[in-house]
């Protein structure tokens, strides 16, 4: 046989053995186990027994044969390496092997029909109770799958179950927690501890604070994204005496291995990944609204626990020493308060602290929106037109980083002084309306309200990618897409297709809500900055004298922020020029800081 007809032959590709979806059986998927082997089941439900146990089963694969066993044949019956396949006519579209010699052997026979587990994988199914789940959670499926923000062990056969619906104790048999399930604890402290890891501030503020306990008595009530780097936090208040009980500030945020490990820890976590609304102001009151325990402290992110007091607790701020704030969106809300007469507790205004704005909104966005992007849309940026709504600190590290990627970056702003750095950084500013039609992803980080309305997202070319890199869920007009005549298409976890009556579909990632949290992670060593200063805020709060602080908004002392920073020096073995006596006279400095003044811009 000549080498050009082996060659034809070996092109042919005989499709006949491949199952289709009406060949598979309904109930008896093939499950992988542990140990790369198959286990055949007949109750989908159950855990079964081997496929030993059935007469009919095949012998399990042996190592070698691959993680689908009947697929790869026994090496010891297969011909010799150099032979090569082909169809033989002869034998009614059997599989044969051409040797060398030009003899024919025939292949060994394979099973027709090849079984896998979970047959169909349902992105558009609806929850069956609506209860207590909102529109937004009925339109499309809760995010608590696979496809987690930060590798979830989430168990998927529990997704039906709303965790308010189960009673789950951690081995102490407390049961003061809610959350998705208390047995995946272990893969979370494993998570904590590979975050203490990058975290040294502080895991420096325990070993130098631990013995003088400036936190012994408080009481710490908490509203911010449960992560790994949020438990670090939550453990180094305890440590430093606190008693903390804690909520989610983002119904998509929460890593569910974390919040079990919290838990385990004797932690009273209320959070899940995919709460509806309904469940997301629940947990914040089931963290507030405890018999025989009183609040004294806040550590907020957002202000919805501020504003959930407030407005239905608000005899609690009689006991309550202080707020702190560490975003945009709350901040805001706390400077309303403030300015109406209505904030009744001194608050530290934690966003604007240079540790938190120049490190946390710039350097973070910077690293997490291409890594938010690259795991939901597989995106290639380099070459794509993309319009960044915003150019503060978040808006700076998005377009530096896309920037960098070889994207064509427009910025849109309403500062001039904004603006004028973004020209200056070599980017278009432009009105959104002038490129809406032209851009292939829409990012916003202004923290306002109504940025991409209805009318730009109908104008939007075929494909686009929108996306919300703010902390609130306001900038993207999502309720406006909830109409009859559009369709939401579920394509993965945190990920939409809107699909327009004329075929015309838009990318929408996490409905709107925060990119990188709820899609991705954020990077460790710059939440461990944050969340030093939120302690310190919570120390400093907590044990100032009565009348240090009145019923405003401050900021954390210069000295305080320049001690967060020098936490974070000996991570890089960086190390600080001393003022001599002459130079720091000189500069009017004390030689051990502050050394810039408050009114200096960073």
């Amino acid at each position: 046989m000549s080498v050009q007809v082996v060659a034809a032959k070996m092109a042919e590709v005989e499709l006949k053995d491949v199952p289709t979806g009406k060949d598979l059986p309904a109930e008896s998927p093939v499950t992988p186990t542990s140990d790369g082997k198959n286990l055949a089941r007949n109750d989908p439900h159950e855990a079964g027994s081997s496929a030993a146990a059935s007469p009919t089963a095949e012998p399990p694969a042996k190592a070698g044969e691959g993680s689908l066993g009947l697929l790869t044949p026994n090496p010891a019956k297969m011909p010799q390496a150099s032979a090569m396949k082909r169809l033989d006519p002869q034998q009614n579209g059997g599989e044969a092997f051409v040797n060398r010699d030009g003899t024919v052997a025939e292949a060994p026979r394979m099973k027709k029909q090849i079984q896998f587990a979970d047959q169909k994988q349902e992105f558009n199914k609806r929850p069956s109770k609506i209860g207590r789940r909102s529109l937004s959670r009925s339109i499309s499926q809760s995010s608590t799958d696979s496809y987690s923000s930060a590798a979830s062990y989430t168990d998927s056969s529990d997704d039906e179950t709303s965790p308010r619906d189960k009673q789950q104790k951690n081995s102490k048999g407390n049961g003061d927690f809610c959350i998705k399930n208390i047995k995946q604890a272990d893969f979370g402290r494993r998570e904590i501890e590979i975050a203490e890891q990058e975290m040294p501030a502080l895991m420096a503020l325990r070993k130098r604070a631990q013995g003088e306990k400036p936190l012994a008595g408080a009481k710490v009530v908490g509203c911010t994204h449960i992560t790994a780097q949020t438990a670090v936090l939550m453990e180094t208040l305890s440590a430093l005496g606190a008693q903390c009980r804690w909520a989610a500030c983002n119904i998509y945020s929460t890593q569910n291995e974390v919040a079990a490990a919290l838990a385990e820890g004797g932690f009273s976590v209320f959070a899940w990944k995919g709460e509806s609304e309904d469940d997301f102001w629940w947990c914040i009151d089931r963290c507030v609204n405890v018999e025989g325990w009183q609040p004294n402290m806040i550590l907020d992110d957002g202000g919805d626990l501020t504003h959930w007091i407030y407005k239905k607790y608000p005899n609690m701020f009689k006991k309550i020493k202080g707020i702190v704030e560490e975003s945009v969106t709350g901040v805001h809300r706390l400077y309303q308060l403030s300015k109406a007469g209505k904030l009744c507790v001194p608050a530290m205004n934690v966003n604007d602290s240079v540790t938190k704005q120049k490190f946390d909104n710039l350097y973070c966005c910077r690293e997490s929106i291409l890594d938010g992007l690259k795991r939901t849309t597989d995106v290639m940026f380099g070459g794509k037109q993309v319009v960044v709504c915003g150019y503060g600190e978040v808006g700076k590290g998005c377009c530096a980083a896309l920037k960098a990627m070889g994207s064509i970056v427009y910025v849109t702003e309403i500062d001039p002084i904004c603006a004028l750095q973004a020209c200056m950084d070599g980017f278009r500013l432009v009105k959104l309306n002038e490129v809406i039609r032209q851009v292939d992803i829409v990012i916003t980080c202004t923290g306002n309200k109504n940025v991409v309305v209805r009318e730009y997202l109908d104008r939007m070319k075929n494909g686009c990618i929108v996306c919300n890199m703010g902390h609130s869920n306001t900038e993207i007009d999502v309720a406006s897409l909830r109409t009859p005549e559009l369709t939401w298409e579920r394509v993965r976890s945190q990920v939409d297709h809107v699909i327009w009556p004329d075929g015309k579909r838009i990318v929408l990632l996490a409905e709107g809500r925060l990119l990188n949290l709820s899609c991705s992670t954020v990077p460790t060593f710059v939440l461990s900055i944050t969340a030093t200063t939120q302690a310190l805020a919570l120390i400093e709060l907590y044990n100032a004298p009565e009348g240090r602080y009145k019923q405003d908004v401050y900021l954390l002392p210069k000295k305080m922020d320049e001690y967060v920073a020098s936490l974070h020096l000996p991570t890089f073995d960086a190390h600080l020029t001393e003022l001599t006596d002459e130079q720091a006279k000189y500069l009017g400095l004390n030689k051990n800081g502050p050394f810039k003044p408050n009114y200096y811009r960073y």
